[in-house]
């Protein structure tokens, strides 16, 4: 079994900001391999699809829960599901990252995020593994603008363009680390983008 969580903020006004990135991964890849329509689970206040893929159960999950309190999603969810840390994978933005990069972490701190700082609070361990997704580019210049106001601030038409490509690498990543090709996705992951 794998717990895929996407973090975002919930609503339409946040839908396309980079701090909405790991929502929008989990809905590429639902699209992208046919899983069910995303249903409300009152329980863990997280919108959830669920199939059987690549023979497992895989869980897509995105917290409603605004982003600084997704810890209170992600351990509603693991509860449910009888998740452990070892099934657990957290997908979301990260402005240390250059636009296009993507990088496989386990057992490492947030690094300031507050979504995935909230998971580690909530859950009493850092040891899962987390696709971090690069928002940081040359498009615009984030160092002008407080890091929280950037997160939350649209991408722009050049990020746009390209994001597309790269929720494509992002779920044939995804993808590999379900069935179990961890060393291929983390290859992948380091290679240059437009692949």
């Amino acid at each position: 079994m794998f717990l895929v969580v996407g973090l975002g903020n919930p609503g339409e006004k946040y839908a396309w900001t980079r701090h909405n990135f790991g929502f929008y991964i989990v809905d590429k890849f639902q699209n992208k391999y046919g899983f069910p329509d995303f249903k409300f689970l009152k329980r863990a206040d997280s919108l959830v699809s669920k199939k059987k893929f690549s023979g497992k159960t895989v869980i897509l999950a995105k917290p409603q829960t605004f982003m600084n309190s997704s810890g209170l999603s992600v351990a509603g969810l693991m509860a449910k599901y009888k998740a452990t840390p070892d099934n657990l994978l957290v997908i979301h933005d990260d402005i240390d990252l250059s636009f296009g990069r993507i990088k496989i972490s386990k057992n490492r701190g947030s690094a300031g995020h507050k979504g995935v700082e909230s998971i580690i609070d909530r859950i009493g361990t850092k040891d899962f593994i987390r696709m971090r997704l690069g928002i940081l580019n040359n498009f615009v210049e984030p160092k002008e603008l407080a890091r929280e106001k950037f997160v939350l601030e649209e991408f722009s038409g050049r990020e746009k363009e390209l994001a597309g490509q790269l929720a494509d690498k992002a779920c044939l990543i995804l993808k590999l680390i379900v069935m179990g090709r961890a060393d291929e996705a983390r290859e992948i992951a380091s290679g240059k983008f437009p692949a």
